[in-house]
């Protein structure tokens, strides 16, 4: 029988709505994570150099640029915050950084319309050697609960003699326990693959070492953008509603890319459904930087409701096509040149699982612009280390 993409559409709604209401465990049912989260965190460009003032200035900043009219909700303190426990074991912020208290920044961030994220580690340490949950995660989910936090981010650092799955669990069975909901990130690396057992434990886990602003270098604990997309291939199967596969934070606008090579990023990580967590200072950020993570289009792919993650659909060289199913039917396309020169990319329909006599519309999700109806096949010029953004939908 020949796919027809109007009877294929019903078939993945309704595929959509089991998985959601009847996988085992999955934390979909409290509502958590449904798209993926967006929101921006200090560490990319401030690492342990964060502050009550700073972190008040960002959310400003968030609300002022129309950041959080585009989606970006979260607020995270990455690593840094910590200076160890009182004598009733309770987590301390450093109080010349955070004089006030983390309650009271949490009440700023949620008086802007925003939602506050903190950080911590299975281990006794974080990894900037700060105090971390080890022994006392009911404790600081009970504390972090207390402070008014809507989204932890958990990593991995000191983990010596731990199993991921137990240490992970215990967090998260804690963060249950507090009866606030709290969105659930796993900053596990990927060591474990934990795409094959976190489902119902997190709510989104990282698939990848750290991230660093650049194209494709690699240092010894970060690796560049494109070598992170790389590592998500074929993990599609994994990702959904609730549970979100993570290749690690955006690095658009922090310098060691060009404006065209962070249009890539911004693009691919919205074909893969990943989470949109900015990390540069969006206080100083130009016109043009703004105007990638607050592309309404493109940021309409990350977060479609159907929730399935893009795939690489085809490959030659340095030339690719990545493409994901929407919910209305239609199909979200990459055109991604890796080369060094610029060069002709085309997708055909049967790859995105069309039929190839079909007809449809064409619109460019950068330029913001009709093309036009295309049979078959759709093709454009693609400069070096960029991509094309299409919509692709079948008219009736």
């Amino acid at each position: 029988m020949r796919f027809s993409w109007q009877y294929g559409a019903v078939v993945v709604a309704s595929v959509l709505l089991l998985r959601v209401s009847t996988v085992p465990g999955q934390t979909t049912s409290s509502g958590l994570a449904q798209r993926p989260p967006m929101g921006w965190n200090s560490w990319n460009k401030f690492q342990c150099d964060v502050s009550e003032k700073l972190i008040r200035s960002i959310a400003d900043a968030i609300v002022s640029t129309g950041m959080k009219d585009a989606g970006y909700e979260y607020v995270v303190v990455d690593d840094c915050w910590q200076t160890g426990r009182d004598r009733e074991g309770n987590l301390l912020a450093d109080p010349s950084r955070f004089p006030s208290g983390m309650k009271s920044l949490s009440d700023y961030i949620h008086g802007k319309g925003l939602k506050f994220g903190m950080y911590s580690d299975v281990g006794y340490q974080t990894c900037g050697g700060r105090t971390a949950s080890r022994g006392h995660e009911f404790q600081d989910a009970e504390t972090f609960a207390e402070w008014g936090v809507d989204y932890l981010k958990y990593d991995w650092c000191h983990s010596e003699n731990l199993d991921a799955k137990g240490a992970y669990t215990t967090m998260s069975d804690a963060l249950k326990q507090t009866g606030r909901p709290i969105v659930f990130s796993m900053c596990e690396w990927g060591s474990n693959k934990p795409w094959l057992w976190a489902t119902g434990i997190a709510n989104l886990w990282r698939t990848t070492g750290d991230i660093h602003d650049c194209w494709d270098c690699k240092t010894e604990f970060e690796t560049g953008f494109v070598l992170l997309l790389d590592r998500n291939v074929n993990l599609a199967s994994f990702a959904g509603p609730g549970h979100w596969n993570d290749p690690d934070m955006l690095e658009v606008g922090n310098g060691g890319m060009t404006t065209a090579e962070y249009r890539s990023h911004f693009s691919l990580w919205s074909i893969l459904a990943a989470p949109l967590i900015a990390g540069n200072d969006v206080r100083s950020m130009t016109p043009e930087i703004r105007q990638i993570l607050t592309n309404s289009e493109v940021i309409a792919v990350d977060q479609d409701p159907l929730g399935e993650q893009g795939e690489r659909s085809w490959k030659q060289g340095d030339l690719e096509v990545w493409s994901r199913r929407l919910a209305d039917g239609s199909r979200a396309v990459v055109l991604f040149n890796r080369g060094l020169k610029a060069a002709r990319v085309t997708v055909g329909w049967e790859e995105i699982g069309y039929p190839s006599g079909l007809t449809a519309d064409v619109r460019d999700l950068w330029e913001h612009r009709e093309v036009g109806p295309q049979k078959g096949t759709y093709g454009a010029t693609v400069e070096s280390h960029s991509v094309v953004m299409v919509k692709i939908t079948p008219k009736n």
